[in-house]
């Protein structure tokens, strides 16, 4: 293969469909021509031009002419080839990932992803650097995760810079890291990230296995890809652990997890996941061991009256109001007295109400957002229950139980849902009812495993070692051992 410019240039315009963003740049460096080839917006176009075109006129690329009769590559193409690279490595220091390439639909590809590539008239290969410039937001803390104690680094939409902070972390040669493109059309990268010498390799064999066998349009964001990599792709249940912080996503890989960071997104996923994760919390970490069980037992509380207040008062005030106290039945009897709807359809239309506030004060702006749940929270209650279209016990149950839902805030997807099938439950059989949903979710959970991580362990199955940190969290000098509850490698965390 001989390099022709005005024919190469051609062919790659037609392959971008003439594109505006796809610019060229030729000139001359010792007598032959030269082209460079580069997306618009993805390089560092100010050193292209001092540290590559300036190099190159500065240089003379003999490698062609010396090794060749006619000086435009005829004779050996290995020796040609070898001598342009050498020489355009030696001058092209500021360019990392040089390479060579041949095959021009792979140099469409690496032209797409943000490489630059240089063609010289007469040699028999394609150059490729890496000179990129990808916008990207300054490493911050989460917003999602703040922190009173402990590291205030968060992920960023930049995947080299997520793999970096986790690199910074790991300073291990088992630290590893895969990259795979995934997307027909966005060709986003996304990085396997694991501990070799820990982690269980049936899983990262299944995990990589997955990733490899997406064939989609395209991937915008890392739920996209928690979406190809569940157990079970209908189930309400969450299944991919997420985080935004590399000391979380750190501290799950040294216990036997593998992650997945995709390019374009903050969030990195964590695999295998059980739901004693989220009960947990990175601060938990940097307080008094006593101080996080008696946290923890918050969390718990709250998340239990978030699911089972609102049917619990369902069940009381429809089929068991003699469990109530005289004076408390009647003060409630007064309140629910000459409402139009029934006890049931007046706590779902007040925990909809609440949900329909919730996703409005996310999505507007900061400042109106803080307004509207002030309205909705205090104006709008206070006159609905002066107009008697609902009543006040219902208000306060529905808030505390909207309240005590946020104790752990990545379960409120799945929670919020079953926390509408207990009420239903209630209002058609009372306690039996409640309670028999209860324990058909909780039977739908012992039934489920995660990569081979049981979902409720280490309760079922009781794991005594994993105990130490669970609802109760030890001192890490008694965390010698790595959970039993995740597979893994090297069972041994501490000697």
């Amino acid at each position: 293969m001989i390099i022709e410019i005005d024919g190469l240039r051609a062919r790659l315009e037609e392959a971008f469909h003439r594109t505006d963003d796809l610019n060229f740049k030729e000139f001359y460096a010792g007598g032959k021509p030269v082209c460079i080839c580069y997306i618009d917006g993805l390089i560092d176009k100010l050193s292209v031009e001092r540290n590559v075109i300036d190099a190159l006129i500065k240089s003379r690329l003999q490698g062609g002419a010396d090794n060749n009769a006619d000086g435009q590559g005829q004779g050996k193409t290995g020796e040609a080839v070898t001598s342009y690279f050498d020489v355009l490595k030696a001058h092209i220091s500021a360019a990392d990932e040089t390479a060579t390439e041949t095959d021009f639909e792979k140099l469409v590809k690496k032209i797409a992803d943000g490489d630059v590539a240089l063609f010289i008239g007469g040699a028999g290969e394609y150059y490729l650097f890496s000179i990129r410039s990808n916008p990207s937001r300054a490493i911050s803390e989460p917003p999602t995760s703040t922190v009173l104690k402990g590291p205030r680094e968060g992920f960023t939409e930049d995947m080299k810079i997520n793999t970096a902070l986790l690199r910074k972390r790991l300073r291990s040669r088992d630290f590893v890291v895969e990259t795979i493109k995934v997307g027909r059309y966005t060709s986003t990268g996304v990085s396997l990230v694991y501990i070799s010498s820990i982690a269980d390799p049936n899983i990262v064999e299944k995990v990589r296995k997955r990733l490899k066998e997406i064939d989609v349009d395209g991937v915008i964001d890392s739920s996209y890809l928690a979406e190809f990599l569940k157990e079970r792709k209908y189930s309400m249940l969450k299944q991919i652990g997420v985080s935004e912080k590399p000391d979380i996503v750190t501290a799950k890989l040294l216990e036997g997890r593998v992650a997945v960071v995709s390019d374009g997104s903050p969030i990195v996923l964590t695999i295998p996941f059980i739901l004693i994760e989220d009960l947990q919390d990175s601060a938990d970490y940097y307080k008094n061991d006593a101080r996080s069980f008696f946290i923890r037992m918050i969390r718990i509380i709250g998340e239990i009256l978030a699911l089972l207040l609102p049917g619990f008062y369902v069940a009381v005030l429809t089929r068991h109001y003699q469990l109530l106290p005289m004076n408390f039945l009647i003060s409630v009897i007064n309140s629910v007295n000459e409402l139009p709807f029934t006890v049931e359809i007046e706590m779902i239309f007040v925990l909809l109400i609440f949900e329909i506030l919730n996703e409005a004060s996310v999505r507007m702006p900061r400042y109106i957002g803080m307004s509207l749940s002030l309205i909705g929270a205090i104006i709008l209650g206070d006159t609905a229950v002066k107009a008697g279209l609902i009543s006040s016990p219902t208000v306060l149950i529905a808030a505390m139980s909207n309240i005590g839902i946020y104790c752990i805030p990545d379960e409120i997807s799945s929670f919020s849902i079953f926390r509408l099938a207990l009420v239903l439950a209630s209002s058609l059989f009372g306690f039996f009812g409640l309670i028999l949903c209860a324990l058909a979710m909780t039977a739908y959970m012992l039934t489920y495993d995660s990569y081979g991580a049981p979902y409720l362990a280490p309760f079922a199955p009781y794991i005594r070692e994993d105990i130490k940190d669970s609802i109760d969290k030890q001192s890490l000098l008694n965390l010698k051992k790595r959970p039993e509850s995740i597979p893994h490698q090297n069972d041994i965390r501490m000697k």
